[in-house]
């Protein structure tokens, strides 16, 4: 690693300079690069993980060794229930891992009548969690344009398409995608107004970029055809993604699983950057479709690579992505998320092929 650009990516500036251009094609300097790790794996492997951390600083250039609480797991302890402000129940069967929707509030329609979204002055309701008051949400923005970092604000995982299910029950949901329920529509109508007002209130902060997570795919397929998701879910995405780029705020989508045959439907919803998992949709489908015209935020494969691969395979496998995807002008990031089933080395070879490759999109046309 370059020293000169380790300093550069530990200048929240320069950081946050480079971010933008790698989404908006202005010939970035390194490819961003994002590592996560539940707590779960914290819990596992705790200093020697910090240790591993601290080794790689231009990948982690904000850790603090003593910063993690390593079995802190709030809700997410095992057998633990928790009603969020959907009013779904969740689950918890792992500690620290996340959990799952065990009763659904509008399980049986009659329960439509009388049903309510959160309501949007408590601030930002997370995924299998509490809500995060809008205090805090602008006190995040205002720190971050005061000391020159990216300002980013997260809406939920599971914002829409998972919500409706959530809500609903999965088998219940398809039934209705199937009939296309009239009813369904009156929800799908509930939540897209919910959403827009929440967006309404972050455009006002202008933050540099809006996070949304929403899981679309299976393992090889999608729940819903194409046809289905451009009738139900794609009118909302383009609504709310469009209000927002209007605003002059980028727009990043995780969806987890295969989504190839609604990837052009995703990138004309009006988002900057498309977060999608790369073993599951293929490097070459991708780049066919994405390069150039959006940048990937590329989720490293977490079920195969990353728990039962080669360090040397996943140097490969991370160079082959780069020349893909990238080009000198941007157009791709690097996510990963770690969890227990990753032994050590496989951790300590992600860090040091994503350092490897950090700048190798110099060399492409």
């Amino acid at each position: 690693m370059n020293y000169n650009l380790l300093e550069y990516i530990r200048d929240p500036r320069i950081y946050r300079e480079n971010y933008l251009r790698s989404i908006e094609m202005r010939r970035p300097w390194w490819i961003p690069c994002s590592i996560s790790f539940s707590q779960a794996t914290w819990s596992r492997y705790r200093e020697a993980l910090e240790d591993l951390l601290a080794s790689h600083p231009s990948i982690f250039p904000d850790f603090k060794k003593g910063s993690v609480r390593f079995d802190d797991f709030g809700l997410r302890r095992r057998g633990n229930r928790f009603v969020d402000p959907w009013g779904c129940v969740w689950l918890f069967l792992a500690d620290g891992l996340q959990g799952q929707v065990v009763e659904h509030p509008l399980r049986d329609w009659s329960m439509l009548k009388d049903f309510n979204p959160p309501d949007p002055d408590e601030g930002i309701p997370v995924e299998g969690g509490s809500t995060i008051p809008w205090s805090l949400v602008e006190d995040s923005v205002r720190s971050a344009r005061i000391d020159g970092r990216l300002a980013r604000v997260n809406m939920p995982h599971g914002f829409f398409f998972q919500r409706l299910y959530y809500l609903r029950g999965f088998q219940e949901l398809m039934k209705d995608i199937a009939l296309e329920d009239e009813r369904l529509y009156k929800l799908i109508g509930i939540l897209e107004e919910y959403y827009m007002e929440l967006a309404r209130r972050i455009a006002r902060l202008k933050p540099d970029i809006v996070y949304f997570g929403d899981d679309l795919g299976m393992q090889y397929r999608m729940p819903i055809s194409p046809e289905k998701f451009r009738r139900l879910i794609y009118p909302s995405y383009r609504r709310i993604f469009g209000f927002l780029r209007g605003m002059g705020i980028h727009v990043y989508l995780h969806s987890d699983g295969h989504v190839v045959e609604v990837m052009d439907q995703l990138l004309d919803s009006g988002i900057s950057v498309l977060n999608i998992q790369d073993r599951v949709n293929g490097l070459d489908n991708i780049a066919r479709i994405c390069r150039g015209r959006v940048c990937v935020a590329l989720d490293i494969d977490r079920q195969k690579l990353l728990p039962f691969g080669t360090p040397s395979e996943i140097r490969s496998h991370l160079e082959e992505a780069v020349r893909a995807i990238a080009s000198r002008s941007g157009g791709l990031m690097f996510v990963a998320d770690v969890y227990p089933d990753v032994p050590l080395e496989n951790i300590e070879a992600l860090c040091r092929s994503l350092e490897e490759v950090i700048q190798l999109h110099l060399e492409l046309t």
